[in-house]
């Protein structure tokens, strides 16, 4: 047999040393990505890093769509990956929302929904109420809505109390708070009801949490609401993230990267949420959060 020219022994060689390492180091690092399934904390709910939110404008950026438009852009996100949806009671969009995801099995996507916390209403009437206009039998988190002052986990008793009934008949499967204010926020950490929350991030402050409940422009504030989300996450709750578009005011490209970067790379958020109203703007969210998760 003829001796080995030089190019056959290089190819024997390289293969010789790939199959050695086979099983002693990664043939390629695991990429993150937008559409990656993420556990939040302790909750065992498993969703998509990015959320698709119904609720821009209170939901008239989505309504204004019509139904049939809102269901294409759905189908849009639902076909390349996204398969967390969020909307709220006091939205336009939850009858829309359900509509459009009436194609799909239910299992395949998780709903998120956030109940007003009004005084002197049933809350198993309510989500009842809510399941019937969603056309759901479930839903896979529920929020106390808009909760903005300090004292807002002794108010919200009644509406606790209902959602852990509700959990314990399996129609809604994770809780969870929505705040706003630092006030809000400061009753977060330590909040034994919470198992997911909701919080405001980007890296600018633009509609973060102040030391009021209403939306401002509080680059001061970062560090404590950061702070805040490092430490529900070692209790092991999950954090979903909102206004990471400034709540729309982010006009320009690199302040929308820049956001995401920020609440991935520096506060470590598990997933956020994005309004949507063209399938331009899924496709970029998923490459700014790909860009980020790199």
């Amino acid at each position: 047999m003829s001796p080995l020219n030089r190019r056959d022994f290089l190819k024997t060689t390289i293969v010789a040393g790939a199959a050695a390492s086979v099983g002693t180091l990664p043939l390629h690092a695991t990429r993150r990505t937008a559409t990656d399934i993420v556990t939040l904390g302790n909750s065992g709910m498993k969703v998509t890093r990015l959320a698709f939110g119904t609720g821009s404008n209170n939901g008239h950026v989505q309504a204004a769509l019509g139904q049939k438009e809102f269901s294409r852009l759905i189908a849009y996100a639902y076909d390349h990956g996204i398969r967390f949806f969020e909307t709220a009671e006091s939205y336009m969009t939850p009858a829309m929302l359900g509509e459009a995801l009436k194609p799909y099995p239910r299992d395949s996507y998780q709903l998120m929904n956030k109940v007003t916390t009004d005084q002197g209403v049933d809350p198993q009437k309510r989500f009842d109420e809510m399941r019937r206009v969603s056309q759901t039998e479930y839903f896979d988190i529920m929020l106390l809505h808009w909760q903005h002052t300090g004292d807002w986990v002794s108010e919200t008793k009644q509406w606790q109390d209902g959602m852990l009934e509700a959990q314990s008949k399996q129609i809604i499967k994770t809780r969870g708070a929505s705040v706003h204010g630092l006030p809000a926020l400061r009753q977060v950490p330590g909040n034994k009801f919470l198992e997911v929350a909701m919080i405001r991030m980007n890296h600018n402050g633009t509609r973060m949490d102040a030391p009021v409940g209403e939306d401002a422009n509080n680059p001061s504030v970062i560090p404590e609401v950061v702070a805040h989300v490092k430490q529900v996450k070692s209790e092991g709750m999950g954090v979903i993230s909102m206004k990471l578009c400034g709540d729309g005011t982010f006009t320009k490209h690199e302040d929308r990267q820049a956001a995401m970067r920020f609440a991935f790379q520096h506060a470590g958020i598990d997933c956020a949420t994005v309004g949507f109203k063209s399938t331009q703007e899924i496709d970029e969210a998923i490459d700014n959060m790909n860009l980020a998760l790199a």
